[in-house]
């Protein structure tokens, strides 16, 4: 697949409920998706303009034909979104628009992500700890172990767990996040007019508590069988890395990680027999170089590069010193951007996560950046 990186412009504020009724209708609309209708934002300058334009201009924007001019004509697009505008105003979902400020940053880098999506709870992605952890749902005693020993390893960090709600490794990581106290996230696949699977209602307060629910379907919308590979892109989008704890050799998880993979995102596998059947997807990530292995919580943070506090040391820097083609790609984007989070350094460079924490850990000590609160760093 191929690899876009795409940055828009965060604007400071919240869609006023006209232009949130115009951005439903403009969801409804068939044969617009996230990649159009962002780029149909853009010529226009919001979703209300691009009802009010002129046809003319319209038919000159790449991917729209006639078909879609119609539809564009269809009233009943805004019929259906006065409709939902009162359920999302009676149900308090907070819409979030990916030109708001209030979007998940790392999502803001997807070409595909949604144009506008919906929150349920009371949470922010502050947090740059973000991190999705899936797989079967099938799960092992051994995954099952795996995941909360995982979880709880990593707790010191206090990153936010992403997953889909789903049976088996997604229900477990939501439940090891609660236990250990950790901010969790719930993607689903439908709107939040209802719960699937129905079992996992139980569940659904205690994660209201400690974060809540994300979906980009409409309020009634059912679990439909396409939406999980949609669900999925979110998973992946809004996360540092994604781990995969337990996979057969085909299963929803293995596409999250293609899309993490397609994203520039980290993605992190945990190895089995080659003779256990939920192990194979895992095992098959790591052989083809799709995923990096790891075995416990403290091989994760060592290849993202997370750390505690600690003083940072002052370097000379060296005279005459030679750089690889990929430290001269950051020392000029970092000449340009002046202090950056290393995850946006690795993503607009176009390096892993783990590839850049090296990459500076080598900087750092050639005396060319020095590190920052908050994964901050800046040129010496």
């Amino acid at each position: 697949m191929n690899i876009y990186f795409v940055t828009y412009i965060s604007k400071c504020y919240e869609m006023d409920e006209d232009e949130l009724l115009y951005a439903l209708a403009l969801k409804r609309v068939n044969g617009v998706g996230d990649v159009i209708a962002k780029r149909l934002i853009d010529v226009c300058g919001s979703p209300k303009a691009i009802f009010k334009e002129r046809y003319k201009l319209l038919e000159k924007i790449n991917g729209v034909g006639n078909v879609l001019l119609k539809n564009l004509c269809n009233s009943s697009c805004l019929f259906d979104a006065e409709k939902e505008l009162k359920i999302i105003q009676k149900n308090g979902i907070k819409p979030l628009y990916f030109l708001d400020s209030a979007y998940p940053k790392y999502l803001k880098h997807c070409i595909d992500g949604p144009f506008l999506f919906f929150q349920d709870g009371s949470f922010s992605f502050e947090n740059r700890n973000i991190i999705s952890v899936v797989g079967t749902r099938n799960m092992t005693n051994y995954g099952r172990d795996f995941c909360y020993e995982f979880i709880s390893g990593l707790k010191d960090f206090n990153p936010t767990i992403v997953s889909g709600f789903a049976y088996g490794i997604d229900i477990c990581a939501h439940r090891a996040a609660l236990e250990n106290d950790l901010k969790t996230i719930g993607v689903l696949a439908h709107g939040f007019g209802s719960i699937y699977p129905n079992a996992h209602k139980k569940y659904m307060y205690e994660v209201y508590k400690k974060g809540g629910f994300l979906t980009e379907f409409w309020y009634h919308d059912g679990p439909y069988k396409e939406s999980f590979l949609k669900r999925n892109r979110i998973v992946a989008g809004i996360s540092e890395a994604t781990v995969v704890i337990e996979s057969a050799s085909r299963g929803g998880s293995l596409s999250t990680a293609t899309i993490a993979n397609s994203y520039a995102r980290d993605v992190f596998a945990v190895p089995g027999r080659n003779t256990d059947r939920y192990s194979m997807g895992c095992n098959n990530l790591i052989k083809n170089n799709k995923a990096a292995l790891i075995t416990s919580a403290s091989d994760f943070v060592q290849m993202l590069g997370w750390k505690h506090g600690c003083e940072n040391k002052i370097v000379q820097p060296e005279l005459f010193v030679s750089l690889s083609e990929q430290e001269q790609k950051i020392v000029d984007y970092l000449n340009l951007n002046k202090k950056q989070v290393i995850d946006l350094i690795a993503i607009d460079c176009g390096i892993l996560v783990h590839k850049t924490a090296s990459l500076m850990f080598q900087l750092e000590m050639k005396g060319f950046v020095r590190p920052l609160p908050g994964k901050f760093f800046e040129l010496v």
